[in-house]
């Protein structure tokens, strides 16, 4: 059964790698072959005979239902699209309130299931089930009644509704939709493989200004889901009640209800360089010791038959019922998460315990982790492409790896001696996770923290003995009680997050290196299993020998005269890393996305981190508006830049953030590994100038090897670009452009494309911007002078490679998946 169960997921796994999906008719056909196939060998076959190539193929039977049941599911949520023709057009919908609300201080964001539309029409039938909305207040910051400041009706009205949202609501919106998008870039973040999983199949915001009025229509629509939802926001209410205003409230909040986003980003760095991140939520420790608590309290209950003369044991033994309320309780924390997967791992173990001890047919431990695997990527076969799926099933496997053979004496003598000897059971436990977990979690993050087990050691008896069940206690206990009991559990995460923080600042907190490939991770894997075998096994400090590679993993550079240019695919904006044989340039941070997340902080900073690269030798801030500069700050707090040019105001942010600063002038140039840069605008003068916007002061920089050169010329526009013609013309000539201010009305004129004759041109542009760009007859412009066009909203990040030729390569064609916007 175990082996049958890894054949599915590896299936599983091998779909959801696949750029197309085949068509329904051939997989409903495969699926009942392959059902057949089943149903008759284990009719002639029985398991004993099930040896060799029989074996075999019952293992192909099991991976290839695995890709059809993978392919079915994919195909069911994929049916439910946004027509293209509706993309960017108002529509008035009917519908439900479907998730926890966020707020956030611009407005709030939810899941919105579709009822109807109005005016009624087909439309509705052709419209996904559910979507993800935005509402914006047109105040910019959410009010409260008693805060609303004097602002017209309208106005006053919508920042009002945004504040009042709850779930299970029924509300009349008028939206604006655009199908599922992400940004598509190496080492990044999938979001629309995320939205595909939550069946979110298009987003949105909601329009302030409609002909039907935005309203609400219904307190409260019945329905097991918004009962949920409903629940955990007046959990969510009771905590923000009783802790206002307290900065580690969110991680309560997380650890009652599984709501996350309210973590800030800051904390989360503090967690993760800590490897504490885990119990930031409801983990699989807590929803265990929360059943446990639970059932052992019903267990105690039923033994003394709730002190009546009724003799329940009698009639139902006192084991089954404690087991089927652990898997009971367990069940209602783990819809309070949310269903995350941590979570769904725990609950199926613990609900297939509690059904095997209930049938009298309790199994290995082993046999129950597998179980629980088939089950998760059954009912999510998505689950396998995220992080959180490898690294709960992997350290619980490699427990059992590491306990097997192992038997512990139950505990006896003195509690000096019990004392001991728990201390050396969670000591072999904390050593045989942290060292079988180093390969996979290198692979999935590029780093690892090296002050995790002092910091688990104190963080997990602290956040699931003590600060778990307090939170739990103070949001459902009445006042004041409830109060105290969060205060206290606020208290002390506070205190723990003090102590997390001087770890987290110590320079060997963190070792880092670039993500290693699949058999250095094989080897690594290993090493790692061969250092946890049992005693007596030979040399097993040998394992330590297949670490050594991950060790010496240089990230990749070019070689000496040759440069790689990639183009973040990082929504409306710029930015573009310069790599030649040592050295690293990064050209502007794009835009800001919101208060804690930038262009840097979302895209740049975690492909930084992914490749090993921990220092860059200069970034050019090429102006001042936000989709350039906007990730600038979080490049600066989050990576060491020996030199920052800018043409921004010296009294910038930026420019006193910046270790060494430098206007970027006319003329500068510098030599790096036989690769020439140039900066050739803006020239000096321009700064004492006050009737130029920033777009006219972008720097402008050249990069030539011998035979092929890139120009970066930011967002100026037709005015410098007719200096740059009239005053060197010799210059501008490059293979490749990035296209002036993102390919708008006011640049790429006919004698600057001419002057600087392009074979590729760069657009780097955000999907669906509001901006228009590229504008359609600009974007024709460069079809006329025969120019090769590429535009990052089509194809995802664009890497180049400047050798003897100019090698392309495409991330959403280079890396296609059956979900990706086409």
């Amino acid at each position: 059964m175990r082996t049958a169960i890894i054949a599915f997921v590896l299936g599983v796994t091998c779909l959801q790698q696949q750029a197309a999906l085949l068509a329904l008719w051939p997989l409903m056909t495969l699926l009942v072959l392959l059902l057949l196939a089943l149903a008759l060998g284990r009719r002639y076959w029985p398991s004993s005979v099930w040896t060799g190539p029989r074996q075999l193929g019952r293992l192909l039977i099991c991976f290839l239902l695995g890709f059809v049941w993978a392919s079915l599911f994919a195909q069911w949520y994929l049916s439910e699209e946004l027509p293209a023709e509706w993309e960017g057009q108002d529509v008035t919908l009917i519908g439900t309130i479907d998730s926890l609300p966020h707020h956030f201080p611009q407005g709030v964001r939810f899941n919105f299931a579709i009822e109807k539309t109005l005016p009624e029409a087909a439309l509705a039938a052709r419209l996904p089930s559910k979507i993800a909305l935005s509402w914006y207040s047109t105040s910019q910051t959410v009010q409260t009644p008693q805060t609303m400041p004097a602002i017209p009706a309208i106005k006053r009205a919508n920042a009002l509704a945004i504040g009042e949202v709850k779930p299970g609501e029924r509300w009349q919106l008028t939206v604006r939709m655009k199908r599922p998008y992400g940004n598509a870039n190496p080492l990044g973040f999938d979001y629309e493989v995320w939205l595909l999983e939550q069946r979110l199949r298009a987003t949105g915001t909601v329009r302030p200004d409609a002909v039907y009025q935005n309203q609400r229509l219904d307190r409260f629509v019945w329905s097991v889901g918004n009962l949920v939802e409903r629940c955990r926001a007046l959990l969510r209410d009771r905590i923000h009640a009783a802790l206002p205003d307290h900065p580690y409230a969110g991680v309560i909040v997380a650890l009652v209800v599984g709501d996350q986003r309210e973590v800030g980003q800051s904390d989360w760095k503090i967690f993760n360089r800590t490897g504490i991140g885990h119990l930031v939520s409801i983990s699989g420790l807590h929803i265990t010791m929360v059943a446990g608590l639970f059932a052992s309290l019903l267990f105690y209950l039923w033994r003394h038959s709730f002190f009546t003369e009724a003799q329940l044991p009698l009639r139902l033994p006192a084991q089954k019922v404690a087991a089927i309320a652990g898997a009971l309780m367990a069940f209602v924390y783990v819809a309070l998460a949310g269903f995350g997967v941590p979570a769904q791992r725990t609950l199926y173990m613990l609900m297939v315990v509690a059904l095997a001890l209930w049938m009298g047919r309790l199994t290995s431990i082993s046999s129950i982790l597998c179980l629980a695997l088939g089950v998760v990527v059954v009912l999510d076969p998505w689950a396998v492409l995220w992080p959180g799926f490898w690294l709960s099933f992997g350290a619980v496997a490699i427990l059992l790896f590491a306990c097997s053979g192992r038997v512990s004496l139950p505990p006896s003598g003195s509690w000096r001696e019990s004392l001991r000897r728990s201390w050396q059971t969670a000591s072999a436990t904390q050593y045989a996770v942290t060292v079988g977990m180093v390969p996979l979690t290198l692979l999935l993050f590029a780093q690892i923290s090296l002050i995790s087990p002092l910091a688990n050691a104190l963080a997990i008896p602290l956040i699931s003995f003590v600060v778990t069940p307090l939170a739990l206690l103070g949001s459902v206990l009445p006042a004041p009680l409830s109060g105290a009991l969060l205060q206290l559990a606020h208290w002390l995460v506070a205190m723990l997050a003090s102590f997390l923080q001087y770890l987290s600042r110590q320079p060997f907190a963190v070792w880092s290196a670039p993500t290693p490939g699949f058999w250095l991770f094989a080897l690594a894997m290993l090493g790692a299993l061969w250092l946890l075998a049992p005693r007596g096994w030979p040399l097993r400090w040998l394992g330590l020998l297949c670490w050594l590679p991950l060790f010496f993993n240089p990230p990749a550079t070019p070689k000496q005269g040759e440069m790689v240019v990639t183009a973040f695919d990082i929504g409306q904006g710029m930015a573009l890393l310069i790599e030649t044989a040592q050295h690293q340039l990064l050209y502007d941070t794009g835009p800001s996305y919101s208060p804690e997340s930038d262009g840097g902080s979302r895209v740049l900073l975690p492909y930084l981190n992914a490749r090993g690269m921990h220092h860059l030798d200069a970034m050019v801030v090429s102006h001042n508006d936000n989709d350039h500069s906007g990730g600038a700050l979080s490049m600066l707090a989050g990576v060491h830049i020996d030199m920052v040019r800018t043409s921004l105001k010296l009294d910038s942010a930026i420019v006193a953030a910046s270790p060494v600063h430098q206007r970027c002038t006319a003329g500068q140039q510098w030599e790096w590994d036989g690769v020439r840069f140039e900066m050739l605008q803006p020239v000096a003068a321009s700064y004492d100038s006050v009737k130029w916007k920033p777009n006219a002061r972008s720097c402008t920089l050249k990069i030539s090897t011998a035979k092929l050169s890139m120009l970066l010329p930011g967002d100026i526009e037709a005015i410098q670009e007719d200096e740059l013609v009239n005053s060197i013309p010799e210059k501008l000539a490059a293979t490749v452009l990035l296209a002036p201010h993102h390919g708008s009305g006011t640049s790429s004129t006919p004698a600057f494309l001419r002057a600087v004759h392009p074979e590729l041109a760069l657009f780097q542009v955000g999907y669906q911007n509001r901006y228009h760009h590229p504008k359609p007859e600009v974007f024709a412009r460069y079809a006329d002078f025969g120019v090769n066009r590429l535009r990052t909203d089509e194809t995802g990040a664009i890497t180049l490679q400047f050798g003897t030729t100019l090698a392309i390569s495409e991330y959403r064609t280079e890396h296609a998946r059956y979900w990706y916007h086409r």
